[in-house]
């Protein structure tokens, strides 16, 4: 085996533990310090290569997700790097030399590390899962296998319609852009069978690898990122919020073809639906990390819980009007019978038309005369409802738009049902295709 000049063992435990400036690194070249005033200072390029390119690769056998959508994610990796080490030159008959693990503690290897993992760990079963190989040129391959935990900030507004990139993104610890250049690869990135990864809520669509120079106060430093684009699946989510909130909104429209008089039947059908919506929307949430933005699944569940709300509000209206008719039409009566002595006037015909009452023009100079007299016909004014301060005083008017109560259903039949369904057109349009 060649005899490999080796850099002293004290400057790379120093430099590994991640010295900040270059001051710091220069320092830590001189060894020994007993032997330091007996021999020069080592030249430079005997502690580590020359400043040259390095390839970085990776072989990705696939992230793992939490089932729960928390800010981060698990990765299996085999991270591969390739430098040129002069020092390392040997003639040989092998174009290359597989070496021990042991032996990577004694050349020198790059410090990187990945900037925004929260726990790393490599393996080490049954023995260290590493590679050194070196090529009689000076080339090194260093490659192993970790078990990475990283950060993946995500942004929930179009939740559980949304996309994803995820990063992992490395670096040099100590060594700026002026002694380490970090390059990758061509064909670097090398991704394992799909079926066999384990994302749960979401679909793999692709991955991007980008380099970018950071400047800090310690220098600049190259930084290299790896991003894997993810797509949430709707199916969970449809079926355990979404189809529960459409079908509780087309319950509580049952009320409006049950008879007015049922108040306990239209009542509880309206409590019941209304206390399922509460219970939805804080499903919906249990899931999701606490963000203080509304997001698509909070939309969606807040309009059904209106429209349940609603409807139960269209009952409430509707009993209280219809029980509210009885005093008006007890004391319209009154005010039709003549007082002792009093001159009957001859009795006229109220036509309706659409809505829209038309009198004689006898009896519409009189009402000119008299604005203040009750209503003419008592039962017309407990047929309608309506807004107007007219519909009391008795003052009706040709053209005024009237609703009558006991068609409030009707009108609430068409009008809710259309009213959702413009809703969900919108909802889903603007969420999967804007």
């Amino acid at each position: 085996m060649p005899n490999f000049p080796l850099p002293p063992r004290r400057r790379r435990a120093r430099s590994r533990a991640g010295g900040g400036g270059a001051g710091a690194r220069r320092s830590g070249h001189r060894g020994d310090p007993a032997a330091a005033s007996a021999a020069p200072p080592p030249a430079r390029d005997r502690l580590f290569p020359r400043r040259d390119v390095r390839d970085g690769a990776a072989a990705l056998p696939g992230p793992r997700a939490s089932p729960a959508p928390l800010q981060e994610y698990t990765i299996d990796i085999f991270f591969a790097q390739t430098w040129y080490d002069r020092r390392l030159r040997f003639n040989s008959t092998l174009k290359a030399l597989t070496l021990n693990t042991n032996m990577v503690s004694r050349i020198w290897i790059p410090d990187t590390f990945f900037r925004n993992s929260k726990r790393a760990d490599s393996h080490w079963i049954t023995t260290p899962n590493q590679l050194l190989r070196i090529w009689n040129d000076g080339k090194v391959l260093y490659t192993l296998r970790l078990t990475i935990e990283a950060e993946c900030l995500l942004q929930l507004q179009n939740f559980p319609m949304d996309t994803h990139s995820c990063p992992l993104v490395f670096s040099s610890y100590g060594y700026p852009r002026e002694e380490i250049v970090y390059r990758w690869r061509r064909y670097s990135i090398e991704v394992s069978d799909q079926r066999t990864w384990r994302l749960y809520q979401f679909d793999f669509t692709g991955l991007r690898n980008t380099s970018e120079v950071l400047r800090t106060g310690a220098g600049e430093y190259m930084v290299m990122t790896v991003s894997f684009d993810l797509s949430r699946r709707m199916g969970y989510f449809a079926i355990q919020t979404y189809i529960p909130c459409i079908l509780t909104v087309v319950l509580s429209w049952v009320s409006f073809w049950i008879k007015r008089d049922s108040t306990p039947a239209r009542t509880s059908l309206g409590i019941t639906t209304v206390l399922t919506m509460t219970t939805l929307s804080t499903i919906s949430r249990k899931h999701l990390p606490r963000v203080s933005y509304i997001t698509a699944m909070d939309l969606f569940v807040s309009v059904c819980f209106i429209f349940v709300f609603a409807a139960l509000m269209e009952y409430a209206t509707l009993n209280y009007l219809v029980g509210n008719k009885k005093p008006l039409e007890h004391n319209s009566r009154k005010a039709r019978l003549p007082p002792a002595g009093a001159q009957v006037m001859p009795s006229f015909t109220a036509i309706n038309i659409n809505n829209i009452m038309h009198w004689p023009p006898e009896i519409e100079d009189d009402e000119d005369e008299d604005p203040g007299s009750p209503c003419l016909e008592g039962k017309e004014c407990e047929r309608f409802f309506c807004c107007i301060e007219d519909c009391q005083t008795g003052m009706w008017r040709e053209g005024r738009v009237r609703i009558h109560i006991s068609r409030l259903d009707s009108y609430s039949r068409v009008f809710f049902p259309t009213a959702f369904l413009l809703f969900n057109i919108v909802y889903w349009i603007a969420y999967l295709y804007l």
